[in-house]
């Protein structure tokens, strides 16, 4: 292989790669990028068996078609600061070189088929499900309820609490997160008649997902007749990204949403969050008490001689007083996600779970014991 590419460009791709390689053990073939000659255009892949990447970048001149790899971490070192412009990549006797002007790098390779053989590396097929979802929507579903997912549980029995739910119908998704303390969800219209399965897809995919995409991808999803889905893919035209799904039964989201509820009612955005910074200064959980006047925020701690209490004045139709206590970072989880300046709140009993709801997204939360 000998080629010449545009330098900003092939950095770019190496650093949106870092994620996707074994950075421990360079003697691993995942430590590696995978580099192949396609037409005018260079490919590139990288793994380390969770989550998958390619991408293809123009070759300005091609001297000598090629297939390569190259460790991932120590190239982007190299490239980096180079001047902007052009660089040569040239393969011989198990070496890659990287030249610009005078200055010449030299990293070893791995066998390049050996990188195929060893990762499987996954790549979407015509059997494979597509889902009709909007994009934009799809990445702002997926941060949203992404926040109420159990990081803590990556090790324990409950590993799919670490994921979020996609729940795909015949007319729309449902996205769901949850820790079993609280619940968010957000529902999305679909056109993908016919279709239905529902696929847990890791914390950490869902990280890569949001840096690497926004308005412009298709979602596939590999599903073998008879069998769970396996893979999600991600394409865009710059990227093409894959993570294989959690395995396991994931909580019957629907039983937990309360059918109906005794009041409803709607308040200010961010007067709540003024309110609930003063008060958790002293302690996570807080105390709330909704009347007809108004909502009293109050400290919810052991130490007697410490407390804080602040008020937000507004009429809301409530016959009766009611006070809850909740954990102040489920509210303001929710609240940091929300454009609209003001938020529905749903309340049955104070030892009952509440809603928060704007729009197509929602929290359902478990209260805390005044």
């Amino acid at each position: 292989m000998k080629i010449t590419l545009n330098k900003n460009n092939f950095e770019i791709v190496l650093s949106n790669f870092q994620s996707f390689l074994d950075k421990k053990d360079s003697s691993q073939i995942t430590s590696h990028i995978y580099l192949e000659t396609l037409d005018n255009k260079l490919l590139l892949k990288a793994t380390d068996y969770e989550i998958s990447i390619q991408s293809k970048i123009d070759i300005i001149q091609k001297i000598e078609d090629g297939v390569a790899t190259i460790e991932g971490k120590k190239i982007l070192s190299i490239i980096k600061p180079l001047d902007d412009g052009e660089i040569t990549l040239e393969t011989k006797d198990g070496q890659i070189s990287i030249y610009q002007g005078d200055d010449d790098f030299k990293l070893p390779t791995f066998n390049a088929k050996e990188f195929n053989d060893a990762t499987k590396f996954p790549e979407i097929n015509e059997l494979d499900t597509k889902i009709n979802l909007n994009p934009i929507d799809f990445i702002e579903s997926i941060k949203k309820v992404a926040v109420a997912t159990d990081a803590t549980k990556a090790d324990t029995l409950r590993v799919e609490l670490t994921g979020i739910l996609l729940d795909v119908k015949d007319y729309h998704c449902n996205f769901v997160g949850t820790d079993t303390r609280r619940l968010a969800i957000i529902r999305q219209n679909t056109q993908s008649v016919g279709t239905q399965l529902s696929i847990i897809i890791p914390r950490r995919a869902i990280m890569e997902i949001s840096k690497l995409f926004y308005d412009e991808f298709e979602i596939y999803i590999n599903k073998k007749q008879d069998a769970d889905p396996t893979m999600l893919f991600i394409k865009s035209q710059n990227y093409t990204f894959s993570t294989k799904l959690i395995s396991g039964k994931y909580p019957d989201y629907e039983k937990i949403i309360p059918k109906e509820f005794k009041i409803q009612s709607k308040l200010p955005k961010e007067d709540v969050i003024k309110a609930i910074k003063k008060t958790n200064s002293l302690s996570t959980n807080v105390k709330i008490t909704l009347d007809s006047s108004g909502l009293v925020f109050e400290t919810m701690n052991s130490e007697s001689s410490e407390s804080a209490k602040t008020p937000i004045k507004i009429a809301l139709d409530i016959t009766e007083s009611i006070t809850l206590g909740m954990n102040s970072r489920y509210v303001l989880d929710f609240l940091g996600f929300i454009t609209n300046n003001e938020f529905e709140i749903f309340i049955n009993d104070s030892n009952m779970p509440f809603m928060l709801k704007d729009d197509k997204y929602s929290t359902i939360v478990m209260p805390v014991l005044c």
